[in-house]
């Protein structure tokens, strides 16, 4: 795949309208890297100028944060902000929202002022300035989607209508889940909960959520966060539906529909 890398950019005294931030996830996690990938189809197909830090990019501290190493937080933060100021960068795209709420969010007091867009933003803009055509909405016509709101997508960063602007590009038949939007829940992994051990309880909060996804009716559920993929796809396979049901990101959703 073709991906341009800053430093290479730089070398050649050209810089990216974009820089991609891949996050953790989509660097290191097998299904996730697919959604990188996906995303990278897209802009290479729209003729996006972007490029990626490549091994300049490190953690953006956020779990740090979350599970209270604040020392660990800045030090990252820090490392990160020094490369992206050392470039210049002024606008960043990345398919994490929690990527993108540290970055867009928390950087500024550090010093790190950037315009931070989320995927499902950057995706809406390009289908609404007709950048992607999905004439007659492709392989999920008429299909029931039903998405799975990422908390800090939706609640921390208000915002709901351009995942589902995406999909109502797609001609499917979006059926939403009793929780959604402001009311919608947790898929259990935020605050950095995803890298610890359950606490007592009657039941996980994946499981409840996939619950509430599969009795949507729906076929594929929709998603545009790599934790929110992991244990969503976890709670589908709890409930041993993975045969009939699957768990997909928005760029990939689009993938699909053109033939990318």
């Amino acid at each position: 795949m073709n991906i341009p890398v800053v430093a290479d950019l730089a070398a050649k005294g050209e810089s990216p309208e974009v820089l991609f931030w891949v996050g953790c996830a989509g660097s290191y996690d097998d299904r996730y890297k697919r959604v990188t990938k996906a995303f990278v189809k897209i802009m290479n197909a729209v003729g996006t100028n972007f490029a990626v830090l490549g091994t300049e990019e490190s953690c953006t501290g956020d779990p740090a944060r979350r599970a209270g190493n604040e020392f660990l937080f800045q030090m990252q933060a820090m490392s990160n902000i020094q490369v992206l100021n050392g470039y210049g960068i002024k606008k960043i795209v990345t398919a994490c929202p929690h990527c993108f709420n540290t970055i867009k969010n928390e950087y500024p007091e550090l010093g790190g002022n950037y315009e931070v867009i989320h995927h499902s933003t950057f995706l809406q803009q390009l289908i609404n300035d007709g950048k992607i055509k999905l004439e007659g909405g492709g392989s999920f016509k008429g299909k029931k989607i039903t998405y799975h709101d990422s908390c800090y997508l939706g609640r921390a960063n208000n915002i709901y209508e351009a995942p589902r602007q995406v999909l109502e590009a797609l001609d499917a038949d979006l059926v939403e889940m009793k929780r959604c939007r402001t009311t919608g829940l947790c898929c259990g992994a935020g605050g950095a909960q995803m890298f610890k051990d359950a606490e007592k309880g009657k039941k996980e909060i994946n499981v409840e959520r996939a619950e509430e996804a599969l009795s949507t009716g729906a076929k594929t559920i929709a998603v545009a966060c790599p934790f929110c993929m992991t244990m969503m796809t976890d709670g589908v396979k709890n409930k041993e539906k993975e045969a009939e049901v699957s768990v997909k990101d928005l760029a990939e959703l689009i993938v699909e529909a053109k033939g990318l």
